[in-house]
């Protein structure tokens, strides 16, 4: 069954988080006009208990498209270590604790890993949804390796600890530019635009 497209002039974007609001309405801008987004709207924010990346993007996304009567797009992303069997993965946000601590978060990855395979690599899952129920969901990756202590101030997250292969600098090091056109976002993107935004 081919892809549904996405027709019209506005999408929520499922997330309370400003930054990312306005970086995927940077991204999508040449397709869509109006990007309210979940907490504009007084969206209520659902609990992640999906056990994969893009199970709970299609839970957010459902949650804002039935709520506000509108597409609704939302991404769930994270960091996936083999070697700690897949962890932090889907719960990449929870080892950063309640005040959203990365330094912390890091410090756990290095601790569990010990002299563990350091290969890594980050995933984001994008689900767009409509009110009645359909979504349409893609999922990018990012391989790489991890590096200890954390380098960099650039970036957010586990930027500081993540090298791209084929490169010797950390996310946390890189130009936000150079970042944002080859990370794990930019891929699941590329592939949402192709499968839903372009005629």
């Amino acid at each position: 069954m081919p892809a549904r497209r996405f027709s019209g002039d506005t999408l929520v974007i499922a997330s309370h988080n400003t930054g990312k609001v306005r970086e995927i309405a940077a991204l999508l801008g040449a397709f869509v006009a109006h990007f309210p987004s979940a907490g504009e709207l007084g969206l209520a924010e659902p609990d992640e208990t999906e056990t994969s990346f893009i199970g709970n993007a299609e839970l957010k996304a459902l949650a804002a498209a039935t709520s506000s009567g509108l597409p609704a797009l939302a991404d769930d992303s994270g960091l996936v270590v083999p070697a700690l069997g897949g962890a932090p993965g889907i719960y990449s946000a929870r080892w950063a604790g309640p005040d959203k601590d990365f330094g912390l978060a890091m410090r756990l990855v290095q601790e569990e890993l010990g002299d563990g395979d350091r290969a890594a690599h980050f995933v984001c899952a994008l689900a767009l949804a409509w009110p009645d129920g359909h979504a349409e969901a893609v999922e990018g990756r990012l391989h790489g390796r991890l590096v200890f202590p954390p380098r960099g101030d650039r970036g957010f997250g586990y930027d500081p600890i993540f090298i791209p292969d084929g490169y010797d600098t950390t996310f946390g090091e890189m130009d936000p530019q150079e970042k944002h056109g080859m990370s794990h976002r930019a891929d699941a993107f590329r592939q949402l635009v192709e499968r839903c935004f372009q005629a």
